[in-house]
């Protein structure tokens, strides 16, 4: 067993332990009416989107990178599941004094603990591979429940993303497209960045209705369409019409991830890859000058 299919099956109970701390995090993570911004790279990126999405109000996710220092903001999270990444350690440093920063991060011992001015360690969560699975989803989890949005439904719905077979025939797709609305256009780019991350496949992912928009033009046979949470009225069919494979997203969208993390390795497999050996990737993004 590959140590991303190790992790990857060990969420469910990940979850179980953020949701049953998350009330002991309460003064470390943002307080109703704040003005926040969710930082994060990569994987953890599009984990911010999905949670600032969650938030609502004065929240915004930003690429840690690309981040507005002409923009105000009474707290700043960061999610990093490394602690070590370049551009979220310049960002904290850089803001300390200006605003609130906290990091969730899953090594009590990184960089990013002195960086930031409170932190949330889920060490529980870490990993040793460079794809990221549970940490993400771990992180997103203790988000849903520090806003009372965690549903009953969620762990559950994981358990049963692990056990039930994927859809027939999807494995053999040669292109796969990801829908999301609201909070889920995030989990729906991080999806296909599992795809390409761990199999190397041509993916993409959109807002639902903005496929519609110009990109369903690529789905034909042979090609994958999976909707993460529901979808607008209409939209199946029209994917269908298209002779591309349809993939209702029934479960919880984030016990759906799941189901695309398998996906992942499923078609990692397929094509004879390690996905413990991403082509180009590195556990952490450390520049050096």
């Amino acid at each position: 067993m590959t140590h991303v299919e190790d992790e990857l099956l060990s969420q469910p109970e990940c979850w179980t332990r953020a949701v049953s701390q998350a009330a002991d995090h309460t003064a470390e993570l943002p307080a109703p009416g704040e003005r926040v911004a969710i930082v994060g790279c990569g994987t953890s990126y599009y984990m911010a989107q999905a949670a600032a999405a969650l938030r609502g109000g004065e929240t915004d996710a930003w690429a840690a990178s690309e981040f507005p220092h002409d923009r105000a903001y009474d707290h700043i999270v960061a999610l990093t599941r490394s602690g070590t990444t370049t551009e979220v350690l310049d960002l904290l440093r850089r803001v300390r004094g200006h605003a609130r920063t906290t990091a969730l991060t899953a090594d009590p011992a990184a960089p990013v603990t002195t960086a930031a001015d409170a932190v949330v360690t889920l060490a529980y969560a870490d990993e040793r591979s460079v794809v990221q699975t549970r940490f993400a989803t771990t992180a997103l989890t203790l988000l849903r429940a520090h806003l009372g949005l965690h549903p009953d439904t969620a762990i559950p719905d994981a358990r049963t993303a692990l056990a039930e077979p994927l859809p027939q025939g999807l494995v053999d797709c040669g292109q796969f497209t990801f829908l999301g609305r609201g909070w889920t256009v995030g989990l729906a780019h991080e999806a296909a960045l599992k795809m390409r991350e761990a199999s190397l496949s041509w993916t993409e992912a959109y807002p639902a209705m903005e496929y519609r928009h110009g990109p369903i033009s690529v789905s034909t046979a042979g090609t994958a369409t999976w909707m993460l949470g529901e979808a607008p009225e209409g939209l199946a069919q029209q994917v269908r019409g298209t002779g591309a494979l349809w993939v209702d997203g029934a479960l919880d969208p984030l016990a759906e991830l799941v189901r695309a993390q398998r996906l992942a390795l499923a078609v990692a497999a397929a094509r004879g890859l390690d996905p413990d050996r991403p082509r180009h990737l590195t556990r952490s993004v450390i520049l050096t000058p």
